[in-house]
């Protein structure tokens, strides 16, 4: 019998998400790594797959850009000449329309693009994935569902395919308000309390879960998103709205 041949895959950018990426995709790929500042060789050895250039990575079936979305486009320049025909490009950030119509314009029209968001990180996926949320976008080539079943299938994930403009809508208000609410608790320096209600433990959970997100993703959330604006100017106003309220004894 001949063997079947594992789909090769390349991701492209292993910080605390990507790393956590390479965990779970391994066991089904030939998983080639590349990050131009963080050290590929821990990962590579704990999870059976390999380091390799941009090159490597940009020539695999599959492509990931684990990267900040704001790198998204310059990342896309970089890879396009280097991607073979037919190949598949998967993001993974937290905002859809800006990076998918980027990937679109700047890759090769023959190159798939499907946009995904785990509405996950290395917090709440440290004990596990199963049964935790992904967005998937389509965006070219038709190849969204098939990214939909293996994140089903393979990783036991709960998958909503919805339009990037559908994603961005939601998340306008479900990611952008939780990191801003979350931001504003780190912001107060709360000291240990010893009596706690179990409404206080849960909104520190949240809190510990986005705490130590980069500014990187922060921005993105709160700036590359069209429908925060209006989300955070509801929320302010609902704030203020509030104590106005409080200060005349409503």
């Amino acid at each position: 019998m001949i063997p079947v041949r594992r789909s090769s895959f390349g991701l492209i950018g292993v910080g605390a998400f990507g790393a956590l990426a390479a965990r779970h995709l391994a066991a089904h790929f030939d998983l080639v790594l590349h990050d131009d500042i963080v050290d590929t060789a821990v990962l590579a050895r704990d999870t059976g797959a390999r380091g390799g250039s941009l090159s490597d990575a940009a020539a695999c079936d599959i492509v990931m850009l684990a990267v900040p979305v704001q790198k998204i486009a310059d990342v896309a320049r970089d890879i396009a000449p280097l991607l073979r025909p037919g190949a598949l490009v998967v993001d993974v950030g937290s905002v859809k329309i800006k990076p998918v119509a980027q990937m679109l314009e700047i890759l090769p029209p023959h190159i798939a693009v499907v946009g995904t968001h785990p509405l996950f990180g290395p917090q709440s996926g440290k004990n596990g994935i199963a049964g935790l949320n992904i967005a998937v976008c389509e965006g070219r080539g038709g190849r969204a569902g098939e990214v939909a079943r293996f994140c089903a299938d393979a990783l036991g994930l709960r998958v909503f395919e919805v339009t990037p403009e559908d994603h961005d809508r939601q998340m306008g208000y479900v990611q952008a308000l939780t990191h801003l609410l979350a931001k504003v608790v780190v912001a107060l320096d709360l000291p240990d309390m010893q009596l706690t209600t179990r409404t206080y433990e849960l909104m520190q959970q949240m809190v510990d879960m986005v705490r130590y997100d980069s500014d990187e993703l922060f921005r993105a959330i709160e700036r590359e998103n069209p429908f925060t604006e209006q989300a955070k100017k509801n929320f302010f106003a609902a704030a203020r709205a509030l104590e106005d309220r409080l200060a005349s004894g409503g």
